[in-house]
């Protein structure tokens, strides 16, 4: 589940400290030092953050993929 604003379940946002934009994007990471490598755990991001959340987890070798909010499904739900 995504965490949402004051507006509603219906709206998802930003996962960067403080930033309370509406989310754009879904980034999917794993740590594989803790999971299990189809294991996915997701950021969301807007617009201005999506770079600098998808830097931090790069820089790490956790990210896995970034894809549109409106086009994300869980893995396993298809």
């Amino acid at each position: 589940m995504f965490p949402s604003s004051a507006e509603g379940p219906e709206s998802p946002v930003c996962s960067a400290k403080g930033c309370r934009a509406a989310a754009v994007w879904v980034l999917a990471w794993n740590n594989p030092k803790l999971h299990t490598p189809e294991r996915r755990k997701t950021w969301l991001a807007c617009e201005e953050h999506r770079e600098y959340l998808a830097k931090f987890l790069g820089a790490r070798g956790f990210l896995k993929d970034v894809v549109l909010l409106a086009e994300w499904h869980e893995p396993g739900t298809d």
